[in-house]
């Protein structure tokens, strides 16, 4: 059974409720015919109710039995615009602006998540990630702890030998372009427990990675990725954690060994943290189009799930998306 099987198999397990604010794209609209069907997820469609069921007809989508919520109708719209209001007015947010905002499929979506009406919510097949990531920071916030949002890519490679029986999980590879030490920190240890807790890595080994191995190179910006890792043992001392190391020595045993004896992770790395977000993007889409990897983007840090897709998302995508989502939302 490979990963995304698995993921499917703990989602159907307990259905959760998954809000879709672009409820009348094509795309979304199949996908929310196979969760439901599948019992993926609980599918909640927002949007202009006949505007959802003439783009249903036109993308061949059977919606019937699936959710879906106006936000300029909604009997809880007085209840989300006090809501929002109560949230962001010492941001010098007023009622107005409250109003406005919640007509907003994706500000409505989001205080469902925060109000508990959904447990996720997914997009990005029309809108950016900020689109999505901006009102998320702003109503849902980080968990306590955490003060940085991340990605971390799910990489399910073809070769068993590297990582967990060929599962890497990669961050961060589209959020943050240049974080700080104690950043790189906060997204390994955050990175950490989504390879445990979403993907069912019993024990996470992390790499921090670097074009140095232990002292190999000096830099600066090799010193950031060691200040990261003394910052991160601090965070989460019971983590295998491990950097600066250089990509073999992260993944290769022989190598490991002899750049880095006696570490805890090289050689045996399944979860690398890349030092920036040029790195972290390039080395993915490399690992996915040469190695022939397939990969899955969560984002981690938020206090409750929100995820984004690409917008050339295939419907399949939004599928394995929702599913991942769901699992996060347990």
């Amino acid at each position: 059974m490979s990963m995304i099987e698995r993921v499917y198999e703990k989602a159907k397990r307990d259905p959760k409720r998954v809000v879709f604010p672009e409820g009348d794209e094509g795309r979304t609209l199949l996908a929310a015919e196979k969760l439901y069907k599948a019992g993926i997820c609980v599918p909640i469609l927002l949007g202009n109710v006949e505007r959802i069921r003439a783009a249903a007809a036109e993308a061949g989508a059977d919606i019937a039995g699936i959710e879906t919520i106006d936000p300029e109708k909604s009997d809880k719209r007085p209840f989300y615009i006090q809501s929002l209001y109560e949230l962001r007015k010492a941001k010098g947010l007023t009622l107005e602006q409250a109003d406005r905002l919640v007509s907003d499929p994706m500000y409505y979506g989001i205080l469902m998540v925060k109000l508990g009406d959904a447990d996720g919510l997914v997009s990005g097949a029309v809108h950016t990630t900020g689109d999505m990531l901006r009102p998320a920071l702003q109503i849902i916030k980080t968990k306590p702890g955490i003060r940085i949002v991340s990605s971390s890519f799910l990489m399910n490679c073809p070769n068993p030998e590297l990582g967990d029986e060929g599962l890497l999980v990669y961050a961060d590879c589209i959020v943050n372009p240049c974080p700080t030490a104690e950043e790189l920190a906060q997204i390994a240890v955050t990175t950490a427990a989504t390879a445990h807790d979403l993907c069912g890595v019993e024990t996470p080994r992390v790499a921090l990675l670097s074009f140095s191995t232990k002292g190999s190179t000096e830099h600066e910006l090799v010193t950031k990725v060691r200040e990261a890792v003394r910052i991160a043992h601090e965070l989460a001392p019971d983590v295998l954690l491990d950097g600066e190391l250089q990509p073999d020595a992260a993944l290769v045993p022989e190598v490991g060994a002899s750049k880095a004896p006696g570490s805890p992770v090289a050689g045996r790395a399944n979860v690398l943290i890349f030092p920036d977000l040029q790195a972290g993007n390039i080395a993915y889409k490399l690992t996915q189009r040469i190695g022939g990897a397939e990969a899955y983007a969560v984002l981690q840090g938020l206090a409750k799930p929100c995820n984004d897709l690409s917008r050339g998302c295939s419907v399949q995508d939004i599928v394995n998306t929702a599913a991942l989502t769901a699992v996060q939302a347990r």
